[in-house]
């Protein structure tokens, strides 16, 4: 069911009838692509729940995956203030780029010095190709080489850790202790083919009841 606290009539569509569409994983939040949408196209995704644009270089409507099979299952559709923009949020099925790449958007052409890039999907990606594409002097590859009980058991070691630095009240001790439990978790993760978006899926389904009652305020 799609629920929206404004009327889609206020859109504001550009004078060849488009509106901008950021399209954005649900679960990552990585923007993946924008596309553009007129009226139909719009009414065709809130219908079947599915993207649906407008082709600027063909002219025609592009329902996103008919041909790749890759498609985008709309989650939320939100307009900005001006409502003349759009950000859609999605549960793909596959990369959103046509190169093949999980986003568009993956030419660098900036980076400031003082921050240092940082996502779970790219240490994940990391993690696993240390098990697919084995490293000598790897961590990682030396978890995967001993197994599942050397991984269990550093898992266990690093939440020992955690609790201990806790119950201590050391805020700094216990980020540090987090952040390597988090790591041992994912490689445990990785060793049982288990993927941050089924983890964000099972928590998704777990935040359901909270979004039932947001739609009960909106009533």
């Amino acid at each position: 069911m799609i629920t929206a606290d404004f009327d889609i009539s206020e859109l504001k569509f550009d004078d060849k009838g488009l509106i901008p569409a950021i399209v954005q994983d649900y679960f990552s939040k990585q923007v993946l692509t924008l596309a553009y949408m007129n009226k139909e196209s719009l009414d065709i995704t809130l219908k079947e729940g599915k993207t649906c644009f407008w082709s600027r270089s063909r002219q025609e409507l592009w329902r996103k995956g008919e041909t790749s099979g890759n498609y985008q299952k709309v989650v939320t559709i939100k307009a900005d203030c001006d409502k003349d923009a759009l950000v859609i949020e999605v549960i793909k099925d596959g990369p959103a780029c046509h190169t093949g790449a999980e986003s568009c958007f993956f030419n660098d052409l900036y980076q400031a010095d003082d921050v240092t890039p940082f996502s779970y999907e790219a240490l994940y990606d990391m993690i696993k190709g240390r098990k697919t594409d084995p490293k000598e002097g790897s961590y990682t590859t030396y978890l995967f080489d001993k197994g599942i009980e050397k991984i269990m058991k550093k898992v266990g070691e690093e939440s020992t850790e955690v609790i201990i630095a806790a119950t201590k009240g050391d805020k700094e001790e216990t980020i540090y202790e987090v952040a390597d439990l988090a790591y041992h978790v994912m490689v445990m993760m990785a060793e049982q083919g288990i993927e941050l978006k089924d983890i964000m899926a099972e928590l998704a389904k777990r935040h359901v009841i909270d979004h039932k009652v947001k739609q009960e305020r909106m009533k």
